[in-house]
């Protein structure tokens, strides 16, 4: 069995591995890059093998760095079935037109500033419509079931408790009379996310493919967190200011809502019960068309919910549930939010703020001093959430520049991914350990930290693979092939688009530098430093035409 790394590799986004084995070619996963813009270019490229030469896909979760380029896989004549538990399915069927339409909307804004530049109009990547239509060859399964693909392979789904329908795959191949067993993890959860059970943990493995994204980190115990969730928005309401919740649409936003729920059962002193009055007496709006379907789409998968939360909604007591709670569906309602100077909680996707109405409510609230923005999820590098929680004083947010002014706090808890306790105590729970572990889905510092804790605690080799590396897994795995990566035609296009900005912005200092050299109080020393910094572009210029 040979395994090639396409995505996730030394970063946490465009998981994407392909398994050939026991004479098929398939896929885990297929997702889209996120983050950095050079990162979200790679979505645009070519796929490094042909989507007609794939025989299946099995599919970790609905998370768009998971299943993005699912449609574009389709659009581009992949016809066979992709497996995923029903839940997965339900979401996909809500996440991807998501998707489909954000890529339509994208693409009409760069084609317009393309239009006006005299530049060729580009596509999106796939519709609305067409990620539609790729839901068609979704193939749902349950837990707990060994399916057979074919008589050489089979797979069971196991609940990995990081958001609705997620899954650990267990995969058996049996190949030259040999069977081996390779386990993909997809996005482990923590063992205290609020309404999901724990992740299955797994007795025995060949071979480990693992998430590692917070491999360096410990997470905030559950009852920590809803005490700093409880202080911060209170604070920020007793001070008449609006608490903003950047929240990823699909998961974060349903946990929070069961824990606002849930607040009121923590504690029993004054001060706790002022608090969480003064939290129930607020409004809290989820502003995300997105959310309020995956949340319909919770409701109808409560068979999945850990027991205790079961057993509350056969009491009656729905955790999604609660006075105060308000769905904005229409564009009207969500620009509406924004006029109401009341106090009030806005839980709106998407949970980096690169896109969506959360930018509206952030360019609304972000300068204001009496506002809190509170991030529950992960940043990742590139993205306008990692920018504000590193410290930004300034963003900019639909090309207009903002202070950054509000309160900005970060609960890391929330996180649906398992910290490095969490991701060590799966690796424990093995009765037999793999033989080696591949560590991807994390930023280099992460898979460092976690990659030599498992080596020292464990003795278990383990490999962080590059992109493009092929492995052929069998006793003593080795690396075969590595796909050098070709300067993508998006990367073209960007210098030549850069080019035409750049004359446009020489044509503005043409005009700037003249009225300053013009001005007779302009002092000496300012014409000097104007005369080296014309003398300095003068030289990177001829450094680019001499290259």
């Amino acid at each position: 069995m040979k395994i090639t790394f396409l995505g996730a590799t030394k970063t946490v986004t465009g998981s994407n591995y392909l398994v050939e084995a026991a004479g098929k070619r398939f896929l885990v996963d297929c997702g889209m890059w996120q983050g950095k813009a050079e990162l979200e270019e790679r979505n645009m490229d070519e796929f490094e093998f042909d989507p007609k030469s794939i025989d299946f896909m099995l599919l970790t979760h609905a998370h768009i760095d998971h299943s993005g380029r699912i449609p574009k896989l389709y659009k581009e004549g992949y016809r066979n079935k992709v497996y995923a538990h029903k839940a997965t399915c339900d979401l996909c069927a809500l996440m991807l037109p998501d998707s489909g339409h954000i890529q339509e909307m994208e693409t009409s804004w760069k084609n317009k500033k393309r239009i006006r530049k005299g530049l060729p109009e580009v596509e999106p990547m796939y519709t609305a419509e067409e990620a539609a239509r790729c839901l068609e060859i979704f193939e749902p399964v349950q837990y707990d079931q060994i399916i057979e693909i074919t008589p050489q392979i089979h797979v069971r789904f196991n609940d990995a408790g990081h958001m609705l329908g997620s899954s650990i795959i267990e995969l058996w191949v049996n190949e030259d009379g040999k069977e081996e067993k390779t386990v993909f993890t997809g996005d482990l959860g923590n063992n205290d996310i609020p309404l999901l059970d724990s992740p299955t943990m797994i007795e025995d493995a060949d071979y480990l493919v693992m998430e590692s994204t917070y491999g360096s980190r410990l997470h905030l115990r559950n009852d920590e967190k809803a005490e700093i969730f409880l202080n911060v928005v209170s604070e920020t309401l007793d001070n008449g200011g609006t608490v903003v919740i950047p929240s990823f649409a699909v998961g974060r936003t349903q946990e929070i809502l069961y824990e606002i729920n849930k607040l009121k059962d923590e504690k029993d002193d004054e001060e706790f019960r002022r608090k969480y009055k003064t939290l129930m007496r607020a409004d809290v709006y989820v502003d995300s068309p997105l959310a309020i379907s995956a949340t319909e789409v919770f409701r109808e998968n409560t068979n999945l919910f850990e027991p205790e939360v079961r057993a509350e909604i056969m009491r009656g007591d729905n955790p999604l549930e609660f006075p105060g709670l308000h769905f904005t569906r229409t564009a009207d309602e969500s620009k509406a939010l924004n006029e109401n100077d009341k106090p009030s909680i806005i839980i709106s996707a998407s949970g980096m703020c690169d896109v969506g109405r959360i930018k509206h409510h952030l360019k609304h609230n972000i300068w204001n001093p009496k506002s809190t923005i509170l991030f529950v999820g992960y940043q990742a590098p590139g993205t306008l959430g990692y920018q504000i929680v590193n410290g930004a004083k300034t963003v900019k947010i639909f090309g207009e520049e903002f202070a950054v002014n509000a309160r900005i706090e970060y609960i890391e808890g929330y996180s649906g991914h398992a910290d490095q306790e969490g991701l060590m105590n799966f690796i424990y729970s093995f009765i037999k350990k793999p033989k080696n572990i591949f560590l991807v889905h994390g930023e280099p510092e992460s898979q460092e930290v976690l990659r030599d804790k498992i080596e020292q605690e464990t003795n278990i080799p383990v490999i962080v693979p590059d992109f493009g590396e092929t492995y052929d897994v069998k006793d003593e795995v080795q690396m075969t092939h590595k796909i050098e990566r070709k300067v993508p035609n998006s990367m073209k296009r960007e210098i030549l688009d850069r080019l035409e900005k750049l004359k446009s912005e020489i044509k503005d200092m043409d005009e700037y530098v003249r009225k300053d050299v013009d001005d007779d109080n302009l002092r000496d020393e300012d014409i000097f430093r104007i005369n080296e910094k014309i003398k300095d572009l003068e030289k990177q210029i001829l450094n680019v035409i001499e290259g």
